[in-house]
Order: structure tokens, then C-alpha cells, then sequence
């Protein structure tokens, strides 16, 4: 969050009016590595030097990730069905196996921040609201019985897409990963908040007209199966972003396609969690 001009992390109160600063640790990442529950819940209930709500600014959770994200492609049914003959060989009637990419994110839009279009070399932009999940401590050789224990918490992202660049170069780490296509908010939702595994109700509305509407119990490929795949030869550091698929309703799959152009509102909601609103331009 921005207090007073200066970014620092904070705590949500359980009423979610006010935010505690918790200065002693530098980064959302730190905070992970050095505390328990129980501490950032003694640290909200003390209120010390709380601020209301709507004195602060919120940033993206993590703004600067120390890797990609990871992401996970094509991984709720209706999703698979509604995408175009482009993605054939990704559909799930061709593998039994995820499909993983990454998204470079080297600053994440924070909730009510700017997605920048990039009209000049993108003309179809696309809208993917996801559940993401953030890795707690180290993982390696996780068993999915046990996944529940390296996850500190989860959190929204929206993976914007230009489906032309991603479409035209056979792989999507460029049309993912533009300048300011990663915003992500509001904020982080603990793991012992959320019965494991989530089974939240996922939304977007573009410019208040409803376009995805699913549930995260739909995942093909669960969370525990992804991390424990992923830490099986994978070391998934504290901090780690995991971003597990969109459902249907995305731009793309409509008939015909409608894409985001200046001036949209896109805004993602998980149960839960909360809304990402964020702003084309």
C-alpha cells in the first residue's frame, strides 16, 4: 500500500476498514518467510497506528516478483470449449497434461491502476480472471496430500492477453507478458481463511456486463496436483505466483469476439477475496 506517499506493507483488520502497517518487514515476500498466522493476527488485532481503509492507496500485493508467473493454460472445461480452432493442438481432447507458461511481470498493476492496451501493436486484447495462488515457503518434492502446507495465500489476477501476437507466435510468453499485463489485487487472502481446496465463485464484468462466471472447483488440474507436479524437479521459492487458469466468457471464445478497446473497465472478482478493477487505456 502507499501511506503518505511511502510503500509499505500492511495488514487488513478483520472488518476490512482499516489497514495495519507492519513495518518490520520490507516486502509482502519477507513477511512470508519471517511470520506465522497467528503473528499477523495478533499484529491486526493490536492496531497499532491503523489507518482507514480509504486513507491508503493499494499496490499489487507482490508489485515486483523475483520470478514469472506461472501460469496454467486452458485448465477449466468450458474454457476449452469455447476457444477457436488457433488452439487446437493446446485443447484438452489432445493431452492429459497441463498446459504450463510463464508471464513476465516485471511490475504488477495494482487494484484500480491502468492496463495499457498496447493499440499500436495489439488489436485483440483479451480479459482472463484467474485465482492465484502465492507459495509460502520453499517446495520440492511436495506430495499433493501435503501441498496445503506451502501455501501462504491467494490472490486475483488478471492475465491480460493480445491474442493476435499470442496467436501469431505459435507460443505466449510475448502476448502475455506486455507492459502492465499483470494486475493483480486486492490484496492477499491468507490460506487458513479458504477451505483447501478453494471452490470460490469466479467472475468478470467488463464495463458492468457479466462475461465470466464459473467456480474454481472446476479446475481440470487442482492446486494440489499443480504444485506437486511443478516441485517434482521444480524448487518453487517462497513468493512463488501461480496463476491457475481462466474459465469461460473470455473475449476470444464470444461469437463474435469481443475484445477490450480504450476505456473498459474490466473488473475480476473471486468469493472471498475480493475485486480487481482496473481501467484499459
Amino acid at each position: 500500500m502507499l501511506n503518505h506517499g511511502e510503500p509499505q506493507v500492511g495488514i487488513l483488520s478483520e472488518d476490512g476498514a482499516f489497514v495495519v502497517p507492519a513495518n518490520k518487514y520490507a516486502t509482502v515476500p519477507e513477511l512470508m518467510e519471517r511470520s506465522s498466522f497467528d503473528e499477523l493476527l495478533a499484529i491486526t488485532r493490536m492496531g497499532v497506528a491503523a489507518v482507514p481503509l480509504s486513507q491508503v492507496k493499494l499496490l499489487a500485493p507482490i508489485p515486483e516478483p523475483d520470478n514469472d508467473i506461472i501460469c496454467l493454460g486452458i485448465n477449466y472445461r468450458a474454457h476449452d470449449k469455447e476457444l477457436p480452432n488457433e488452439y487446437g493442438e493446446e485443447k484438452l481432447v489432445k493431452r492429459d497434461v497441463p498446459v504450463y507458461f510463464s508471464k513476465r511481470a516485471s511490475h504488477c498493476v495494482e487494484p484500480e491502476g491502468i492496463i495499457d492496451g498496447h493499440f499500436d501493436i495489439v488489436k485483440k486484447l483479451d480479459y482472463e480472471c484467474e485465482l492465484a495462488v502465492i507459495i509460502g515457503r520453499t517446495a520440492r518434492n511436495v506430495a499433493p496430500e501435503d501441498v496445503q502446507d506451502y501455501i501462504f495465500g491467494y490472490t486475483i489476477i488478471n492475465d491480460v492477453t493480445a491474442r493476435d501476437v499470442q496467436i501469431a507466435h505459435k507460443q505466449w510468453y510475448f502476448g502475455k507478458s506486455l507492459d502492465s499485463f499483470a494486475p493483480m489485487g486486492p490484496w492477499i487472502v491468507t490460506a487458513e481463511e479458504i477451505p483447501f481446496p478453494p471452490a470460490l465463485d469466479i467472475s468478470t464484468h467488463v464495463n458492468g456486463e457479466l462475461r465470466q462466471h464459473n467456480n474454481t472447483k472446476n479446475l481440470v488440474h487442482g492446486i494440489p496436483y499443480i504444485i506437486s507436479e511443478l516441485s517434482h524437479g521444480m524448487t518453487l521459492k517462497c513468493g512463488t505466483i501461480i496463476a491457475t487458469g481462466t474459465p469461460d466468457g473470455t473475449g476470444i471464445g464470444m461469437d463474435p469476439p469481443r475484445y477490450l478497446k480504450s476505456g473498459d473497465v474490466v473488473e475480476c472478482t473471486i468469493e472471498h477475496i475480493g475485486t480487481l478493477r482496473n481501467t484499459v487505456k
